[in-house]
């Protein structure tokens, strides 16, 4: 059993997915292995997600200490960068690995399409 901030977790897989689970951290994590990433950048390379979803995420991956955040100008608008902490850089092999499974079944899974 494990504890973070009083809330429990039974196993490690379980405080894993506290931080990469959901249906879009792990995916914003990918985005970022490449390097700095604008908030506009982000929002147009995960085009499906809200703006309202990514900014949610984005702040719990933050406060998660995953990715770090940096506002580059004073004056409206803002530019916003993200990028992974070392903590973050820490799930590369993990994500990298997921990625390469979605690939192994989206090529042998009749069910699966890809797209253009």
């Amino acid at each position: 059993m494990y504890s973070i901030e009083n809330k429990k977790y039974p196993c490690s897989t379980s405080v894993t997915m506290k931080y990469i689970g959901g249906k879009w951290k792990a995916v914003i994590l990918i985005h970022l292995i490449k390097g700095k990433k604008r908030y506009s950048e982000l929002n147009k390379e995960i085009s499906m997600i809200t703006e309202r979803t990514l900014s949610l995420q984005l702040k719990e991956l933050e406060a998660d200490g995953l990715i770090s955040r940096t506002v580059k100008t004073k004056k409206t608008p803002l530019v916003v960068e993200y990028q992974l902490t070392d903590f973050g850089e820490t799930l590369i092999p993990i994500l990298m690995a997921l990625a390469s499974w979605g690939k192994e079944v989206a090529a042998n899974q009749k069910k699966v399409k890809v797209l253009a």
